[in-house]
C-alpha cells in the first residue's frame, strides 16, 4: 500500500496537503539523475548558472502571494508576515550568486622557478538538502543556491509539515530552464531518509533541525567520510547593559523571542537585564507582550499565530508550569488571550521572571513564544550566564558603548554576536554555531568552502620551458 504524506494546519487541523512518498525506484532513480546531471553541470560557466539561478528567485518572488498563503496555512504564521520570508530569500539568495565568482576563483601560489601552483576549488557532487518548516524558504535557500553555483547538483528533501515549498521550489527552477536533474525534490519517509544519508550517489548532507536529529544524522552517514553541515538548536541570550536604550532595547528584544510564535532558530529565549535597568525594562516588556493578538494565522489583524502543533506547544506549556512551580514568576494571563488551550498548537505569549539556570526555560530549547528574564549586576555576571548553555548559534547586547559591547561580545562562545539588534541573518556574514547549535557554515563567501573541496595542482615545468 502506497503511504502518504499528509500536512495537518495547525490554523485548524485541516488536512491541507496529502502527497505520495517517493518509492524505492523514485528515489533511486532521482539520486542517479543528479549524479549524472552533475558531470555536465560542473562544466557549465558562471553565467550560465547566474542566469539559472537569478530567474528562479524571479518566479518565486513574483509569486509571493501564493506563496506566502501557502506558508501561512502549512506552519502557521500570520498571513500578514508570512509574504516578508520572500524579501530575505531574494537577498540572500542574489548575494550568494553575486559572490559565487569570487568565493569559488582558484587560489594562486607565488610564483616558484619551473613550478606551477594553484588550488581550484571542486564541487562535492550531489547535495542532499534537509530542510526544516519554521523558516521553510529561508534555510533552505542558504544551501541550495550556493551549491548550485559551485556546481554540484540538489536533492531536497523538505519538511512533512512544509512540502509546498519543495514544490515551488522545483516550479521556480523549472521556469528557469534549469537542465533536467540539476535541481530535485523527493517527499521521502524517515526510512528512506536514512537510505539517502547512506547511498554511495550523495557526496554532502546539509540538515537543519534539531539537536537528536542532528545527532541521528551523524551516526547514519558516519563512515561515509562525506561532508555533513549541522545547524541545530538554540537557546539564544541577550544582555541589555545599564547604558542601553531601554525603549530600543524592549522593542527589538521582544521581537526576537516573539516573532513567529517563538519558533526560530536564532530566537531570543533568555534574557539578562542590568539590575540598575531591571524594573523598568520588565515592565515595558510586558506591556508590549500583552498587544500581542493571538489568533488564525489566516486572520490579518493577528500578530501571534498558533505553533506549529498541539504536541510543540504542550511542551513548552510544561516548561512554563515546571518553572512557576520552582519559583519563576508569570507575568501574563493565560486568559486574556481566549484561544490559548491546552491540547492545541494556540499558546498565550508569556514573560518569565523569578528565574534561574535551575530551570529548564533557562536552560533547554523552548522554540516557543516565553522568555525569561534575570538581573545581572554588570558584564562579569552577564557573560558567564550567556555561556552557561549547551548551545551557541547566536547572542546579543544592548549598549550605547560599541566598545564595551565588543568586549562582552569577544569573550562570549557563540557562531554570531550582535551588538543592538537581534534574529537577522545577514548573507554577508557566516552563519554558524558552536557546540551543541551544531557544525558547518553557510552564507558569506566561507560558506562555498563547505560545498567545494580544495583540489591542488602542483606542476614542473620541462627542461625545454
Amino acid at each position: 500500500m502506497t503511504q502518504t504524506l499528509k500536512t495537518y494546519s495547525p490554523i485548524d487541523n485541516s488536512l491541507y496537503v496529502e502527497r505520495n512518498y517517493a518509492n524505492k525506484d523514485e528515489i533511486e532513480a532521482a539520486l542517479l539523475k543528479a549524479k549524472q546531471a552533475q558531470q555536465e553541470w560542473k562544466l557549465s560557466s558562471f553565467s550560465t548558472r547566474e542566469k539559472h539561478c537569478h530567474a528562479a528567485i524571479d518566479y518565486l518572488i513574483t509569486n509571493n502571494e501564493a506563496i506566502g498563503e501557502e506558508i501561512c496555512w502549512q506552519m502557521g504564521r500570520p498571513i500578514r508576515y508570512a509574504k516578508n520570508e520572500l524579501k530575505g530569500l531574494e537577498e540572500r539568495g542574489r548575494y550568494m550568486i553575486e559572490k559565487a565568482r569570487d568565493s569559488l576563483a582558484d587560489v594562486h601560489i607565488p610564483e616558484k622557478l619551473r613550478f606551477i601552483r594553484y588550488i581550484k576549488r571542486e564541487p562535492l557532487g550531489l547535495v542532499f538538502i534537509i530542510a526544516p518548516w519554521n523558516f521553510p524558504l529561508l534555510t533552505a535557500i542558504n544551501t541550495i543556491i550556493p551549491a548550485l553555483m559551485a556546481g554540484n547538483t540538489v536533492v531536497l528533501k523538505h519538511s512533512a509539515q512544509t512540502p509546498l515549498v519543495a514544490e515551488r521550489f522545483a516550479q521556480a527552477f523549472k521556469a528557469a530552464s534549469l537542465p533536467d536533474g540539476v535541481f530535485q525534490y523527493l517527499h521521502l519517509t524517515h526510512e528512506d531518509t536514512k537510505l539517502c544519508i547512506q547511498s554511495p550517489l550523495v557526496d554532502a548532507v546539509t540538515f537543519t533541525g534539531s539537536v537528536a536529529a542532528g545527532a541521528e544524522i551523524e551516526q547514519i552517514a558516519a563512515g561515509r567520510f562525506i561532508p555533513v553541515g549541522l545547524e541545530l538548536g538554540g537557546k539564544d541570550p541577550a544582555y541589555v547593559r545599564a547604558d542601553a536604550d531601554v525603549d530600543q532595547a524592549v522593542a527589538i528584544v521582544i521581537d526576537g523571542a516573539f516573532f513567529n510564535s517563538g519558533q526560530s532558530c536564532c530566537g531570543i529565549e533568555r534574557i539578562y537585564v542590568h539590575q540598575s535597568i531591571y524594573e523598568e525594562f520588565v515592565a515595558k516588556a510586558v506591556d508590549l507582550v500583552k498587544h500581542y493578538q493571538l489568533g488564525r494565522s489566516d486572520d490579518p489583524k493577528t500578530t501571534l499565530g498558533p505553533m506549529v502543533r498541539s504536541s510543540a506547544a504542550d511542551f513548552v506549556r510544561e516548561q512554563i508550569k515546571e518553572a512557576v512551580e520552582m519559583g519563576a514568576v508569570a507575568h501574563i494571563d493565560p486568559s486574556e488571550f481566549p484561544l490559548s488551550k491546552e491540547g492545541t498548537p494556540y499558546l498565550a505569549p508569556q514573560v518569565l521572571t523569578k528565574v534561574n539556570h535551575k530551570m529548564r526555560i533557562m536552560t533547554e530549547e523552548s522554540f516557543g513564544p516565553v522568555v525569561g528574564i534575570m538581573p545581572v549586576s554588570g558584564d562579569e555576571e552577564a557573560i558567564e550566564l550567556m555561556n552557561d548553555s549547551d548551545y551557541g548559534l547566536s547572542a546579543a547586547v544592548f549598549t550605547k558603548d560599541i566598545s564595551a559591547g565588543v568586549a562582552v561580545g569577544e569573550r562570549l562562545n557563540t557562531g554570531t554576536f550582535f551588538i543592538n539588534r537581534c534574529d537577522y541573518l545577514d548573507p554577508s556574514l557566516a552563519w554558524t554555531g558552536v557546540k551543541k547549535s551544531g557544525r558547518g557554515c553557510s552564507l558569506s563567501t566561507l560558506g562555498y568552502d563547505y560545498l567545494t573541496r580544495p583540489k591542488s595542482f602542483h606542476i614542473k615545468m620541462s627542461d625545454d620551458e
